[in-house]
């Protein structure tokens, strides 16, 4: 079973470095991710997920998710990141308590969470050719290296 979802990881990385041309970006462009976006969802109002990523230092991200459950229960949690692959704190979210961001072209970002050291999800994360959609594969991890879950989620701007 892992060896399926590591298949269909790089099948998924595949479609994306193919569909994507990175060669006119270099490191000085502007990061396209920058903005609001919303998880595309059936589940009725209040319910919702928005993910922020604006500015941080020169080359950086700060990444901000604020849900709301059916309830109407909010979370808010946030990271900042380099693009480096190097682990940076987690504020706010019980789940994890760090977050590597690893910058495989201008599209697509590898994010891999832990906790307390052991990853928890290895998350392939792709940016849509027309800038206005952002396509996340989640690899839920048992922290010893099994994968126990996969799921997708369509990420659509909002400003």
């Amino acid at each position: 079973m892992l060896r399926t979802m590591r298949h269909t990881m790089y099948a998924a990385l595949a479609i994306a470095a193919i569909a994507v041309n990175t060669s006119a970006q270099g490191s000085a462009a502007p990061n396209l991710r920058f903005g609001q976006w919303k998880l595309k969802s059936e589940a009725p109002a209040p319910a919702s997920n928005v993910m922020t990523y604006e500015a941080f230092g020169a080359t950086g991200m700060k990444v901000t998710i604020v849900s709301v459950n059916a309830r109407g229960d909010t979370t808010s949690w946030w990271y900042t990141t380099e693009f480096d692959g190097k682990e940076m704190p987690v504020t706010g979210n019980q789940g994890q308590t760090h977050s590597a961001v690893r910058r495989i072209s201008d599209r697509v970002s590898e994010i891999v969470n832990k906790k307390d050291g052991k990853v928890t999800q290895v998350l392939t994360n792709v940016l849509s050719p027309d800038g206005n959609t952002i396509a996340v594969m989640y690899m839920r991890d048992d922290g010893s290296g099994k994968t126990t879950g996969v799921t997708f989620a369509t990420y659509e701007r909002i400003k």
